[in-house]
């Protein structure tokens, strides 16, 4: 997907002018255990590269699937600051690496950046990035208006609606 592209080409443009701030590394899971829904667009991407896997790591991700699903239905009713909300994704492997790794959300490609979302800013809490200081964001509110254009031509009828990986790997979103 080109739009993926895009965002890692913005996000290695942040990492190489402050390396020392950019703490996102392989093996890094920070982001892995972040709350946060997807798009359409990127639903469908993840069912089908999903299907690709073994059946015995489809079995496997679907046992922590349920058990994200169950955790994000508890925050979801108790109303939890999802920011704050820890559930780990059921694509994170024991030694911490995402089994779906070239085709993981946009959330999880910007995680270690700086990003802003309607005129505020994010940071990771395991950057190096420090509060007050300028730098350059990833505007995440542009990249969700894509992906939304994108839901829009793959089904119109539920492009506005978005859900936890877990859900889209139990229910098959999108098919």
């Amino acid at each position: 997907m080109e739009l993926l592209n895009q965002v890692d080409n913005a996000v290695a443009a942040v990492a190489t002018k402050y390396p020392q701030e950019f703490r996102c590394r392989k093996g890094c899971s920070d982001c892995c255990h972040a709350a946060f829904d997807i798009s359409l667009a990127e639903a469908v991407l993840i069912a089908e590269h999903f299907r690709l896997l073994g059946r015995k790591t489809r079995r496997e991700i679907l046992k922590k699937a349920k058990r994200a699903q169950k955790r994000w239905n508890e925050a979801m009713s108790a109303r939890e600051d999802l920011s704050l909300t820890r559930i780990s994704c059921p694509l994170l492997s024991p030694d911490d690496q995402c089994l779906l790794y070239d085709v993981r959300p946009v959330n999880c490609r910007t995680y270690g950046a700086p990003t802003e979302i309607n005129g505020k800013g994010h940071v990771c809490s395991v950057s190096g990035f420090k509060p007050g200081k300028t730098y350059p964001t990833v505007r995440l509110h542009l990249i969700q208006s894509r992906l939304l254009e994108l839901s829009i031509a793959i089904n119109p009828e539920i492009a506005q609606n978005r859900w936890p990986i877990a859900t889209v790997l139990i229910e098959g979103v999108g098919e």
